[in-house]
């Protein structure tokens, strides 16, 4: 990869690679769990469906990068980058009420795009010999966080019909920013 100044990328290193690619299937992991949940638990079927669905590809994703792991010979990095992402996901599983539009304003407004910058700083970083294999599953990985993105964001705009949803929407995604303030990149 070429940085902005025109130098070639040296890339993150093995031991930082590790690290961001074990947080990946941490947080991958994660969001499976709960959008599978959340599948046969919210009253919309359309919703229920959307996110099944997307679990499948947070499902394959997370198994992308358990099999980048076993290259990077550093297995012994383990879990999230930040104990911040464990309060975030307990804060996105557990939204102060049950709405639906709570849950896909967390995964489509917070989770997602977090998600989003995480691979796409790390995809620039990238080293474009020794991280080859790990740029090619983050540019996979972002193609479907990218279309599922815009998908559950449609979705939520759908449901967003009065001005108290919208406020609960922008609340609880405001609240599970706050969570991650300061928190490392997620991937």
């Amino acid at each position: 990869m070429i940085g902005d100044n025109g130098a070639m990328n040296s890339g993150l290193g093995i031991v930082e690679t590790a690290r961001r690619a074990a947080h990946a299937q941490w947080i991958e992991e994660r969001i499976f769990e709960t959008l599978g949940a959340w599948s046969t638990s919210v009253p919309e079927p359309e919703a229920g469906l959307l996110f099944a669905r997307h679990a499948s590809h947070h499902a394959w994703h997370a198994q992308l990068w358990a099999e980048r792991r076993p290259e990077l010979r550093e297995r012994s990095v383990d879990g999230p980058l930040d104990e911040r992402w464990i309060r975030f996901v307990a804060a996105l599983r557990a939204p102060a009420d049950d709405r639906t539009v709570l849950k896909l304003a967390g995964i489509y407004r917070v989770a997602l795009p977090r998600l989003v910058g995480g691979y796409t700083a790390h995809l620039e970083v990238a080293s474009p010999v020794a991280d080859e294999p790990v740029a090619r599953v983050l540019e996979l990985v972002l193609r479907d966080e990218l279309d599922d993105w815009r998908e559950g964001e449609m979705f939520l705009q759908s449901l967003l019909t009065t001005a108290d949803l919208v406020r609960d929407a922008a609340r609880h995604q405001a609240d599970l920013e706050a969570l991650l303030v300061d928190a490392r990149p997620s991937a």
